[in-house]
């Protein structure tokens, strides 16, 4: 099914995979579903990062040290399309395991899952021929990150290749929260729509309704991940993992001031 945005703002929630359980990892993604999730990112464990701040980090030595792997993700992926089929579902990883997996296979078995799309942080789209011939061939969503700093000539090429949605990353960095909302994500987000009519999402320290909201003003959708894995670290370790999805999913519900509306 095509990604999509059932309100406005929509909400992307990050989810690291395996942390603290993939079973708790599920329980939490259907109760991010049900509290207003629009898509979900289903993150894939990886031990050299690049782009995650501390708190995710923690999170993926915790999924790791559980032996969570891709082939677990994409199995968990099939258990919340199965239980809530009108959820967007992204494969969010690094594209190292997705190699070692085989990327013919992945794609493949990605789209058997029930998985709309497919976030590889590291993967540019210079050098993505193949990765997209073989999502394509399966229609699966390529979702490229764009930056502040990317010239046109990368944005016009990420807006060709993308599908889905845009991610656009509100500053340059790695993930974490921040105080409040950049003027180079409003500035992004123009360029982008020189070239793309796509959904775009903006993402990286987005943590409160307040930073929702000023996306709201300027973009389609904003991309929660660090805010929400913190909260699953704080409350597993204070109240204990059984507490995670109600703890997040009452956090989801808050993220929308009350004048949030469904989208026409």
């Amino acid at each position: 099914m095509p990604i999509r945005f059932d309100h406005k703002p929509g909400l992307v929630i990050y989810l690291t995979a395996g942390d603290p359980s993939l079973g708790a990892t599920r329980e939490i993604a259907l109760a991010a579903i049900d509290a207003g999730a629009d898509v979900l990112e289903l993150g894939v464990p990886f031990s050299d990062p690049l782009a995650d701040g501390p708190v995710i980090q923690r999170a993926s030595e915790r999924a790791l040290a559980h032996g969570t792997r891709l082939k677990d993700v994409l199995a968990l992926a099939g258990e919340i399309r199965a239980a809530r089929p009108q959820a967007g579902i992204v494969i969010f990883s690094y594209f190292n395991p997705i190699l070692r997996y085989g990327l013919a296979k992945f794609a493949e078995d990605a789209k058997a899952a029930g998985v709309d799309g497919v976030l590889a942080t590291d993967m540019i789209v210079e050098e993505a021929g193949e990765y997209l011939r073989e999502l394509s061939r399966v229609d699966l969503a390529p979702i490229f990150l764009a930056a502040p700093t990317s010239p046109d000539a990368r944005l016009e090429a990420i807006a060709s290749h993308s599908k889905g949605f845009v991610y656009a990353i509100s500053r340059v960095g790695i993930t974490g929260k921040q105080q409040s909302m950049t003027a180079d994500a409003l500035a992004l987000v123009e360029r982008i729509r020189r070239w793309s009519r796509l959904p775009v999402a903006v993402g990286f320290g987005i943590s409160n309704a307040e930073h929702v909201a000023q996306v709201a003003e300027f973009a389609d959708a904003a991309v929660i991940g660090s805010a929400i894995v913190e909260l699953i670290e704080r409350t597993s370790m204070t109240t204990g993992p059984e507490s995670a999805p109600g703890a997040v999913a009452r956090f989801i519900k808050g993220l929308r001031l009350p004048h949030a509306a469904p989208a026409r």
